[in-house]
């Protein structure tokens, strides 16, 4: 082994060095890094069981009954495939069952036996199953002397590759993962089941208790619960939705905590934590701070409230706006809440000082001055970038504007990508992907609403139009060449395009760029042209990725050495584990937020009025939830929700909170306003996140329910009560 081999080597090793528990709260822990974790810190900090049983060095632990299903994380709770996550994260399945005649939005759904379940359309369960360090593989895929974005291209092409060789054996669905830039990759092989349905959902009073209100807040009296089932064919394989198939039967799953959790107590919270950004430079987060995040909330914000006014028209547009305005919102209040928490808690600034102490130790140190040039070329990138941004952000904003203009840009895309060999294509128009596409398309049926995207494709032309001459986007200039009204073109466009038909869409599907060309459908021409432009923009990110495969990797193994401990990696929606403890908070001064909430603060919150409007079965049962076997004696009351110091993200959404038994004791939904900001810093004092209390879960069962949920309740592990 030569000198850069060996330092690269011990380099890697500190990277996922055995953890001491100074810094072992903070981090979204890989679980292979648990088995390297202190044991004895563990179980003081309350795990009861062996790290061995979280994951084993075969790769198979009580973690992987944490699943991955569509952006959002489920946790099975019975050995016959029952899954609990959140309301929002099935939100579009539910408003996809839901009609103005039985609006399962509004009044919630209880599957009474198997046979009523309903088909989780969208929604795929992918359970780990083994991983493989492929570093040497994808960094050998690069010719030397490349430029960036033949290096991106060439990284790209061995990770399908690899992707494709796992996915030659049956049922599996695997990716490459990259962490933080390029340090290391590792191939994920999964097994992905098609087949979940819905099993029970709650009324939207209780599913999104607060609404957008109390979102990214605390208290928090939120039920944010739903029950999904994954089936599986007869030998346990999986299989698409078939009459012969059964409920699949997990290798684990986390029964419930009948006696729940209260502050202090130990918690663990498996999931799939999208994307955080602690291994930016300053100069990266202050980009974000200053340009992304306030064009995204005031972007957004205005075509929320677009949607809501719509929505507020009958039963059936607040149906077919629903999933869409709680995503928006979501996102939009994130954003704002990104912006002052970056501002609050001086992340900028902080990360400023620490790139300066690396900065300095690396200059002084001949074997590190790789590491000073990555640091100076990554700040003249993004500077670079800076220019372009507006005209980046928009054109990426394209899609999230009007439904239809998404579905005729996918169909460009795919036309043209089809046209290609597998491997050329981009990832996610390859043929593993053609099944997703084509329900993708068909399920946006439902959220079509001729009003709202009229008003916000009209919208969206309109800022394209505004944009100074250095930045225009040359396909909205020939569409409102000779001075043409945005919304007068919009309403145009839409009312001519055939696009919004699911039967003429799926024939698109199947058809040729030429063939669509042929239709001179004119919503589909215009998409055409401005996936032209998006190509070209892609093109230019692409170059970028390069460059920060290249760079990234040198700065961040001079921050480990620099540090000397191990740095958890940025998350990438790969299977993490946070360790925590239940604890209340100080968001400001002489002020002091308890970490649970009960069914008492939920009754005094109500207004009558959305979106505080507890159901009337809920009201009359209020008085008796102290008496009820599902109150906790602490608090003399059903606990509904509760705070904890976990290291959580978006894609946690639904994610498992679970004892030191391994034991559900919740299911997380949220984040406080004050740690929205945690995606680029932790901050111990007020990194909270928000949990759903399963004992609240089995009180709404029995509350909402009574005997009809009595055999999911004893599925779960929860006999009926005696009855006088």
């Amino acid at each position: 082994m030569n000198a850069r081999s060996a330092l690269l080597f011990v380099l890697v090793a500190l990277l996922l060095a055995p953890v001491v528990p100074a810094f072992a709260v903070e981090g979204k822990w890989t679980p292979e890094q648990v088995l390297e974790l202190d044991a004895a810190w563990l179980r003081e900090l309350g795990l009861e069981i062996p790290p061995a049983r979280l994951w084993g060095a075969d790769g198979a632990g009580l973690l992987a009954a944490a699943v991955r299903i569509s952006g959002c994380t489920a946790g099975f709770v019975s050995p016959d495939g029952l899954m609990i996550t959140n309301h929002h994260c099935a939100m579009s399945v539910i408003q996809e069952h839901s009609t103005p005649e039985r609006d399962l939005l509004t009044g919630g759904f209880l599957a009474t036996s198997r046979e009523e379940e309903l088909p989780a359309r969208g929604i795929r369960a992918t359970l780990p199953h083994q991983t493989r360090d492929v570093s040497a593989e994808m960094e050998a895929a690069v010719p030397a002397g490349a430029d960036d974005l033949a290096r991106f291209r060439a990284l790209e092409r061995r990770q399908k590759e690899l992707v494709a060789a796992c996915e030659a054996q049956p049922n599996r669905r695997c990716e490459v993962a990259a962490f933080d830039g390029g340090v290391r990759y590792v191939l994920y092989e999964s097994i992905e089941y098609p087949d979940v349905r819905l099993v029970w959902a709650p009324p939207g009073a209780v599913g999104d208790y607060g609404g957008e209100i109390d979102n990214w807040s605390w208290p928090r009296h939120t039920g944010d619960f739903t029950l999904l089932r994954v089936w599986a064919a007869p030998d346990g394989s999986a299989a698409e939705r078939a009459p012969e198939n059964v409920p699949l039967a997990p290798p684990h799953w986390f029964p419930i905590a009948t006696q729940g959790v209260g502050d202090g107590d130990f918690v663990m919270v498996p999931g799939y934590p999208g994307t955080t950004f602690r291994a930016l430079l300053a100069e990266e987060m202050a980009e974000r701070a200053e340009l992304f995040f306030p064009r995204r909330a005031e972007l957004y914000g205005a075509w929320l409230r677009t949607m809501e006014e719509f929505a507020a028209a009958d039963d059936a547009s607040r149906i077919a706006l629903a999933s869409r305005i709680r995503g928006l919102a979501n996102v939009e209040k994130n954003a704002r809440g990104q912006i002052a928490g970056l501002e609050r808690g001086r992340i900028v600034e902080k990360q400023r000082a620490a790139d300066a102490e690396v900065y300095a130790w690396a200059k002084e140190r001949s074997e590190w001055h790789a590491a000073v040039a990555a640091h100076d070329e990554l700040v003249r990138q993004t500077a670079a970038r800076r220019d372009a941004f507006e005209r980046s952000f928009l054109l990426e904003s394209a899609g999230r504007s009007a439904v239809p203009l998404r579905l005729a840009l996918t169909l460009a895309r795919w036309a043209g990508e089809k046209e290609k060999s597998d491997l050329e294509r981009e990832p996610q128009y390859m043929e593993r992907n053609r099944g997703r596409l084509a329900d993708s398309l068909s399920r946006a049926q439902s959220e079509l609403h001729a009003g709202a995207d009229a008003a916000l494709f009209a919208d969206w032309l309109a800022r394209a139009a505004a944009l100074p001459a250095a930045s225009r986007i040359a396909a909205v200039d020939a569409l409102l060449a000779g001075g043409a009204d945005p919304a007068a073109k919009a309403a145009e466009l839409l009312a001519a395009t055939r696009v919004t038909s699911l039967e003429e869409r799926e024939a698109m599907f199947a058809q040729s760029a030429a063939e669509l060309a042929a239709r001179h459908d004119p919503l589909l021409a215009f998409a055409f042209a401005l996936d032209a432009e998006l190509r070209a923009e892609k093109a230019r990110d692409d170059a970028h990725r390069g460059t920060i495969s290249r760079l990234r990797p040198a700065w961040r193994r001079a921050v480990a050495a620099h540090e000397g401990r191990p740095l958890a990696p940025d998350a990438n929606s790969t299977l993490r584990v946070t360790f925590a403890t239940v604890q209340g908070y100080s968001p400001r001064d002489a002020v002091w937020m308890r970490p649970q909430t009960t069914v008492a603060g939920m009754v005094a919150k109500q207004t009558g009025e959305a979106p505080f409007i507890v159901p009337p079965a809920l009201l009359a049962a209020a008085p008796a939830a102290p008496a009820s076997r599902w109150a906790d004696p602490r608090l003399g009351d059903v606990p509904v929700g509760f705070l904890a110091d976990a290291d959580t993200t978006g894609g946690n959404s639904g994610s498992p909170v679970v004892n030191g038994r391994g034991e559900l004791v919740g299911v997380n939904f949220d984040r406080v306003w004050e740690n929205v900001a945690n995606d680029f810093g932790f901050n111990p004092e007020i990194a909270r996140n928000v949990s759903a209390d399963a004992r609240y879960l089995l009180w709404l069962l029995e509350t909402l329910h009574g005997a009809a949920a009595e055999g999911l309740l004893a599925e779960l592990g929860i006999r009926a009560p005696a009855r006088p």
